[in-house]
């Protein structure tokens, strides 16, 4: 039977589009524009000429040197992260008892807690650590914040594994390390995958933890950096918007990378 087309839906297909792709437009055209040319056309005017000097201007700069930091707290959270929630997420899913169950609601308590409620003991708790204005102080709140939803995130995967392959590599002998790293990793990489991806998107887009945990340009992360190009009297938006756009490119390079493992992460483990 031939399908009708819906056109209601195509509509608002394409009303979700204007809405996405208009913001986005803007801060492309915005970033290849002049100052002056903003000024005068607006935003969603179609630039007349091109320019880049506003990613001249910021890659001389400090931005290199925030998004090199912002690396290295990205990638230590995700380690962490990943080193702490997979055995979690394997203990939660194969132990039988009181303890996993209550070990799992504890995690998920994790959830109900913002991290601007407890900003203050934190901020306590870093100072009497020694660690204020060092990396460790953005990466480990970060990577505590992050584990509730890895943990449910891996839960989730690791449930959908057959347990007849538990019960298989058990009856050859291995112990649980091996059919952690043998069976349920290789097998969880899509979920695992999410897990890492949507880390890092957190601690690339943390703002809150390195503006009360930092202060120095030596530790200073690149959603703070942004912050150098708007002046107490004036605001650059062609170099704002350039700066975001540089800042944007490292975590939309591992979106694409791990496009493939993220989406079957969040379909289940093996795509199902």
């Amino acid at each position: 039977m031939k399908r009708r087309p819906n056109y209601l839906a195509g509509a608002a297909a394409v009303c979700w589009l204007l809405i996405i792709g208009t913001p986005l437009y803007a801060m492309l055209a915005t970033a290849v524009r002049p100052k002056e040319q903003y000024v005068d056309s607006g935003p969603l005017a179609i630039p007349s000429s091109l320019t880049f000097d506003n990613f001249r201007t910021v890659l001389a700069g400090d931005v290199p040197r925030y998004i090199l930091n912002t690396t290295i707290v990205a990638a230590a959270t995700v380690i962490i992260v990943l080193a702490l929630s997979v055995p979690v997420g394997y203990a939660v899913v194969r132990g039988r008892g009181l303890w996993s169950t209550g070990v799992f609601r504890l995690f998920l308590l994790g959830l109900a807690i913002p991290s601007q409620a407890v900003i203050i003991p934190v901020f306590l708790l870093i100072n009497q650590l020694s660690l204020y204005d060092t990396y460790w102080a953005v990466i480990l709140p970060t990577a505590a914040f992050s584990l509730p939803v890895s943990v449910l995130v891996l839960v989730g995967g690791m449930r959908d594994i057959n347990k007849e392959l538990f019960e298989s590599m058990a009856m050859d002998g291995a112990g649980p390390g091996r059919i952690l790293v043998r069976l349920v990793i290789p097998l969880a990489r899509g979920s695992i995958s999410t897990v890492a991806v949507f880390t890092a998107l957190g601690a690339w887009n943390g703002f809150l933890f390195p503006l009360i945990l930092t202060q120095s340009a030596d530790t200073k992360v690149i959603t703070l950096g942004v912050y150098d190009f708007i002046g107490q009297y004036q605001v650059n938006p062609p170099e704002v918007f350039a700066a975001v756009l540089v800042s944007a490119l490292p975590i939309l390079a591992i979106y694409l990378l791990a496009r493939k493992s993220l989406l079957r992460g969040l379909a289940g483990a093996g795509g199902k």
